[in-house]
């Protein structure tokens, strides 16, 4: 059986000018970056109800896989190959994952968008260029300090890390300034991964460079001895920083394996950021395109949520359908069925699991869509199995629930999907958002508890009540919430799956994201610097003398 990237790099790829002209797209709207990648020039129409747009998420990630970016790609392919004009758009992958553990993002088997290589590593740079921006603007607070302090900036109270793109747990926390008076003002300091940067989450919300330049102007970077907030505004550097990112915010254009155009750009992670693409991207995919799919990060109760309460007030656009993506291996999973006999009929740890799916319906049919269940096969699912949770989505949803082969065979295996998404899409049902800008943050996080995860309230911590009093006391408690939570649970321990009842969730601390606009909730033991496990998925990479990559899944 061929990997992945055997795979990809078997694959016929089309000149990018080939891809632009599927979507209208003339030679002077494209910047090639080699033959097979491009960089798509602004602006774009705002007219973003010109085509439909179909939202891709899933049950809670599990060791057995979900195959959420597969479906997600499979399905563009399907909605081509029925002459449908499709673009997909999807978020870049980072490199901590893809050196980690989690892997890359371009999908799998024959639902892939291509070259992977180049897609999971440098890519056009996106990420590296994030990662200057963000610590050049650390740099210029700690100089500020180091000649005079004219804005009375308190070392303590610095909210602003340093980033990096890999994985490090080292670097968590650390003491900077070292080496005498020449060295800079010693403090402590940390860093995160890029993809937990504010400057990614503005960057995947900005509009076009006017806005990324205002919104990178609001960001609190701390406060003063006498708890002023203190932002990039004060500091004068907005100009340099976005100047830093004026080739970034230009959304990346690539292909799947059946030429399906692909929008790839930004890519905040969902359990500590938001979780989607840049609006840039989307937006150029449904002005170019009849249909755009797009993928939120991990669940629905993550990625899901935010693309419903974050992005899409931003973007102007509701999804038209929203694809809820399962496996009858990962609902065993979340039934009890140990992860060694996942391959063996077991119809009880199927119904146990099953639960969790139907959470994951639940919160997504309250805002209001059409909503589809996509079961993701394996070749070890029984008759019976899929019998059985078709059953369970019929008998207490109502809902299709369309069983998929398109990691064997691409587009052809989503047929019935696409079929299914387009006579849904043709809808004039209501979008409900889940909580209004004028609600209390509590409110607003415990409708996202009650309502999504299906827990019955949130606790404060102590830190966190006295960090809510100053988010009032500065009138940021009008911001949406974007929730800061394990990705395996629906609760905020990582440890309980299925579809828990009776939990509340912990909130340990607030940060105050002010460029992107929302207000970050953390809880549990969320780490927005992750590390390494013991067997990072660099040991099994290479790469031969004439160039060719290995081992990169």
């Amino acid at each position: 059986m061929k990997t992945d990237i055997e795979i990809s790099q078997n694959s016929e790829l089309l000149p990018i000018g080939k891809i632009a002209s599927k979507l209208g797209l003339t030679d002077q709207q494209i910047e090639p970056y080699g033959h097979y990648k491009a960089k798509v020039t602004l602006p774009f129409n705002s007219q973003t109800d010109k085509g439909k747009l179909i939202l891709v998420t899933s049950i809670n990630p599990t060791a057995a896989g979900e195959g959420k970016t597969t479906m997600a790609v499979g399905l563009s392919d399907a909605l081509s190959e029925l002459n449908h004009k499709t673009a997909i758009a999807l978020r870049e992958p980072s490199l901590g994952p893809v050196m980690g553990m989690k892997g890359g993002a371009t999908g799998g088997g024959y639902s892939q968008v291509i070259p992977m290589e180049d897609i999971n590593l440098h890519f056009t740079g996106d990420f590296h260029a994030l990662t200057e921006a963000h610590d050049t603007l650390s740099a210029l607070i700690d100089n500020h300090i180091h000649h005079g302090n004219q804005l009375n900036i308190d070392p303590r109270q610095i909210t602003w890390k340093r980033v990096l793109d890999i994985n490090d747990r080292e670097l968590r926390h650390t003491v900077i300034g070292l080496g005498g008076r020449t060295s800079g003002v010693p403090r402590e300091d940390g860093f995160d991964i890029t993809v937990a940067s504010e400057l990614m989450a503005i960057l995947c919300l900005s509009r076009d460079i006017k806005d990324l330049k205002q919104r990178i102007s609001k960001i609190l970077i701390g406060y003063t001895y006498d708890r002023k907030p203190v932002t990039v505004a004060d500091l004068k550097v907005e100009g340099a920083l976005t100047l830093l990112l004026k080739d970034a915010i230009k959304p990346n254009l690539v292909q799947t394996i059946e030429h399906t155009p692909a929008y790839i750009h930004g890519g905040p992670f969902a359990n500590i950021a938001h979780g989607c693409n840049s609006i840039i991207a989307t937006n150029a995919g449904l002005n170019t395109a009849d249909y755009t799919v797009t993928e939120s990060g991990f669940g629905s109760d993550l990625g899901g949520e935010k693309f419903m309460d974050i992005v899409t007030p931003r973007l102007g656009k509701n999804p038209d359908v929203v694809v809820v993506v399962a496996t009858i291996r990962a609902l065993k999973l979340n039934g009890g069925a140990n992860k060694d006999d996942l391959s063996t009929e077991d119809l009880a740890a199927l119904a146990k699991g099953a639960p969790n799916l139907g959470r994951h319906i639940q919160a997504m049919s309250r805002y209001g869509k059409p909503v589809i269940v996509a079961i993701n096969d394996f070749t070890s699912d029984t008759d019976a199995e899929i019998a059985q949770l078709r059953k369970y989505v019929a008998d207490n949803f109502n809902i299709p629930a369309i069983t998929c082969y398109e990691w064997a065979q691409g587009g052809k295996g989503a047929t019935e999907l696409a079929q299914a998404v387009v006579k849904a899409a043709d809808n004039t049902d209501q979008f409900h958002p889940l909580y209004q800008d004028d609600e209390s943050i509590e409110a607003k996080i415990n409708k996202i508890v009650t309502e999504i995860y299906g827990g019955d309230g949130i606790e404060l911590s102590n830190k966190a009540q006295k960090q809510l009093k100053q988010i009032v006391k500065h009138g940021w408690d009008k911001l949406p919430v974007c929730m800061a939570k394990t990705q395996y649970s629906l609760t905020d321990d990582a440890s309980i799956h299925g579809a828990p009842e009776h939990f509340k969730i912990h909130i340990r601390e607030f940060q105050v994201k002010l460029g992107a606009g929302f207000i970050v909730a953390l809880t549990g033991n969320v780490l927005t610097m992750p590390g390494l496990p013991s067997h990072p998925a660099a040991l099994d990479m290479d790469v031969k003398d004439n160039g060719e990559i290995t081992g990169l899944f």
